[in-house]
This record gives C-alpha cells, sequence and structure tokens, in this order.
C-alpha cells in the first residue's frame, strides 16, 4: 500500500504506524469510546500494539486499505480512527470510525469521513462500503447520512447472529460520485 496522507485545514490521515501504540491505547481503552462498538476495551498497551502489528498493518497489506489514523492538527494529536475494513468471510467492506470522547461533536467524524469516502471511491477497488450502528448511537447515523449513507435495514451484524440488532447503512460508488458532484454544482 502506498503511504497516503489526507489533510484538510484541521485533520490528518495516515496510516498507523508503530510509534501510535499510546494513542490507540488511549482511544481503545476508554468506556466512554468503545461503549458503542462491540469492541472490548483495552487494558494494556501491548494489545494497542498489537491492533496495529496483527490487524491494521496486515489489511493494508492484503487489501490496500484499512482504519486510519486521524491526527487533530490545532493539538498534534492522534485521535482516532476512520475507514475501510475488509470483511472476507462475508465478502464486504465496512467503514467504521473512532474517536476520543473530547473531540466529539466537532465535525470531525463526518469530516474525516467525507475525505476517506473521496480517497477511497478515487483510489481503491471498492464499489459499495456498509456501516453498522448500534441504535443508541444517534450521532453516529448522523455522520453517515451528512456522507450520504442510506438506512438499509435493522438486524444483527454480519455474521453474529441476530441477538443484537445493529442499523445498517450503505453508500456506493455511484451514489458517492452523484452527491460529489451535485455539491460542486453549488
Amino acid at each position: 500500500m502506498k503511504d497516503i496522507v489526507l489533510e484538510s485545514d484541521r485533520l490528518l490521515i495516515r496510516p498507523f504506524r508503530l510509534g501510535d501504540e499510546q494513542d490507540v491505547f488511549e482511544f481503545s481503552s476508554d468506556e466512554e469510546v468503545t461503549k458503542y462498538t462491540g469492541d472490548k476495551v483495552r487494558t494494556t498497551l501491548s494489545e494497542a500494539k498489537k491492533i496495529i502489528t496483527d490487524v491494521w498493518y496486515p489489511d493494508y497489506e492484503k487489501y490496500g486499505y484499512g482504519r486510519f489514523a486521524v491526527i487533530y492538527k490545532p493539538d498534534n494529536k492522534l485521535i482516532g480512527f476512520n475507514g475501510f475494513k475488509y470483511h472476507p468471510d462475508e465478502n464486504f467492506t465496512d467503514f467504521g470510525y473512532r474517536f476520543l470522547s473530547k473531540y466529539w461533536g466537532m465535525g470531525i467524524a463526518t469530516e474525516s469521513s467525507k475525505m476517506l469516502l473521496e480517497y477511497g471511491y478515487k483510489n481503491l477497488p471498492i464499489d459499495e462500503v456498509l456501516a453498522f450502528v448500534m441504535q443508541e448511537n444517534p450521532a453516529s447515523s448522523n455522520v453517515l447520512k451528512k456522507n450520504g449513507f442510506q438506512f438499509k435495514k435493522l438486524a444483527g451484524y454480519p455474521g453474529e447472529g441476530e441477538e443484537k440488532k445493529y442499523e445498517w447503512y450503505s453508500i456506493n460508488k455511484k451514489e458517492h460520485n452523484k452527491i460529489i458532484t451535485e455539491q460542486q454544482k453549488k
């Protein structure tokens, strides 16, 4: 994977690298951050490092994309991630984000999502992305809607059964490109 860097006035987005484990630990060990993710709370720095080396690096290598580090430039701080994750068993690409709660409500999830969707549909072999949101997290649903995702159904997370229901959203390349074209006309 080429070492992509996306940048706006406020954000820098790049692949994760060794040296980021303290920041990954900070957002992965925070119960406020993880409560809507379905992921377990990380309790050690070595667990955070394993996410980088055993999850994100292999995704970059195998698929050419994955979750990317989001740095908030005014604080020069890695505050979370945004991006894609391919699920080969179910053959779909998931879109997701996670940020330190201090940075919630600032438009960062919406802004970084827009940047990554534009990059992804221009440069990656992705035709459609799905996103899954716990019903208790309407703020995350709003981020997806602002980026053109459409609600599809309420169902269990793929491969995990129907015990817990998630809101399913999707956007394909054609829908995304139509939104970009309409925005450019304004």
